[in-house]
């Protein structure tokens, strides 16, 4: 898998105030699809095109529109679903399917508990939304979920990633001949005792949507 880290004052800016505990959850809410579009612009550079013959109010002209099938956006819930607003805000032409994945929190392996997506994707161009890339286990078990039902270029977009977190899922892929990217905000330090990324943001799926214990 390609790492891609996106270095703009502007991801930098927006990152900082997601990290500060002090950051209420609307305005969380509001950053999170504000840095994935930022994200998104960086990630969808090799999203599929095709040109078209067009009428301008001057002239004809040759220019360019998404390729078919159109990309898949796959965010992984329920934490991905913060980042959906924001990716289909820069490719509104996108389909959307879900996964549900959930990590056990005792022995750090992914669980999936639902999803919808379309049985087969062959030929298709898949983002992946999940915030905080920690184990790596979640991430890369969709991504092969995906690659099993056909996907053929696969781009996972996460706001953070932990070190540990890449080296799993680089190898949890190694075998897959399929182009996979990672495109992050940044990589952290490390992963605590609990899984969690430091120096991190926290749970993003609490503080996105509450219920936190």
């Amino acid at each position: 898998m390609e790492l891609c880290v996106i270095k703009h004052p502007l991801v930098d800016h927006k990152l900082t105030l997601l990290r500060e505990a002090s950051t209420e959850q609307p305005t969380f809410r509001r950053l999170v699809e504000e840095l994935v579009t930022l994200l998104a612009y960086e990630a969808t550079r090799g999203v599929r095109v095709r040109q078209v013959d067009i009428t301008t109010p001057v002239a004809r002209t040759t220019g360019t529109r998404l390729a078919q099938p159109a990309p898949l956006v796959v965010p992984i819930l329920r934490a991905g679903l913060g980042m959906l607003d924001g990716m289909l805000r820069l490719m509104p032409a996108a389909e959307v399917g879900f996964l549900g994945m959930i990590r056990d929190e005792e022995t750090l392996m992914p669980v999936t508990y639902a999803e919808r997506l379309p049985q087969d994707l062959s030929g298709r161009q898949c983002y992946v939304l999940d915030p905080m890339l920690a184990t790596g286990g979640s991430l890369g078990e969709a991504v092969k979920f995906l690659v099993g039902r056909g996907a053929d270029d696969i781009t996972a977009i996460c706001l953070l990633a932990a070190p540990e977190g890449i080296e799993n899922i680089q190898n949890l892929l190694a075998h897959l001949d399929v182009p996979c990217t990672l495109v992050v905000a940044a990589v952290d330090e490390r992963l605590d005792e609990q899984g969690y990324i430091v120096p991190g943001l926290g749970d993003a799926g609490d503080r996105l949507y509450g219920l936190a214990d």
